[in-house]
């Protein structure tokens, strides 16, 4: 699910799973367990997630949704798995760096918001965004406020989730989403370029910095992971038309 490796102290973290890299139960055990090695040690300086082939992430597995028999499994998943790990992401000490590679949508873009920055390259065919309203899936709390903090401004992220359309890199990096567009053969390079040239100040005055800007949101989040009825919340994973759109993306799938 990841593959990992280092380079110049840096973790490259590559998303491996299928044509479209969806991410699964595995992909959160794996995170986990990176981000405590490197929020808990002095090494590598910080991480590059970026993805395999042609997608950086198209999100969820959303067949993956199908089974799980009753509410209480889907919260479960959510509350004690995948929130917290995109939380501890999104408070990672060191410097994280999401080189988008390729077409980024739903929960591969919640992903690269939770990141410190996101490269993109210039490629006018690859697609950015959140397409969640149109399966009839609403958005956790981390998920729907980490990618808000991401934004730059509440209309533009009112209009990416309410709509959920799909822009070009140039359109994503009006909005905030896209922070800088680099040539595909530079994507690594600079992403281990900017993740140097912030950590390697005298006393990696870097992390504090990162962790006084963020913290208000994650101990806001925390709570929210902590006290939310989540099997309520998620009851609409087992509408009937809500089903109805993942078994069909799961047939679509299996062609």
């Amino acid at each position: 699910m990841l593959q990992k490796r280092i380079e110049d102290d840096i973790y490259i973290l590559t998303i491996e799973n299928g044509k479209d890299n969806s991410l699964l139960k595995e992909f959160y055990t794996e995170m986990r367990e990176i981000l405590n090695e490197v929020n808990n040690n002095p090494s590598p300086k910080g991480i590059i997630l970026t993805g395999q082939g042609r997608f950086f992430s198209s999100g969820f597995n959303l067949p993956m949704f199908l089974s799980f028999k009753n509410p209480k499994e889907i919260a479960d998943f959510f509350k004690t798995l995948e929130e917290p790990v995109l939380l501890d992401l999104f408070m990672c000490k060191k410097p994280v760096i999401a080189a988008l590679n390729g077409h980024t949508v739903a929960g591969g873009m919640i992903l690269a918001a939770a990141c410190d920055y996101r490269l993109a390259t210039p490629n006018p065919k690859v697609k950015y965004g959140m397409s969640e309203v149109k399966i009839g899936l609403p958005l956790a709390v981390c998920q729907g406020e980490i990618v808000r903090f991401a934004m730059a401004n509440d209309k533009n992220y009112r209009d990416l989730v309410y709509f959920g359309k799909m822009m070009n890199v140039n359109d994503a990096k009006d909005v905030n989403i896209i922070d800088e567009i680099v040539e595909e053969s530079e994507l690594i390079s600079r992403a281990k370029q900017l993740i140097s040239l912030w950590i390697d100040n005298p006393g990696r005055a870097f992390m504090p910095i990162k962790f006084l800007m963020r913290r208000e949101l994650g101990e806001r989040l925390k709570t929210y992971v902590d006290e939310l009825d989540w099997e309520e919340s998620l009851k609409c994973f087992f509408w009937d038309d809500v089903r109805k759109t993942l078994e069909f993306v799961q047939a679509s799938m299996s062609k």
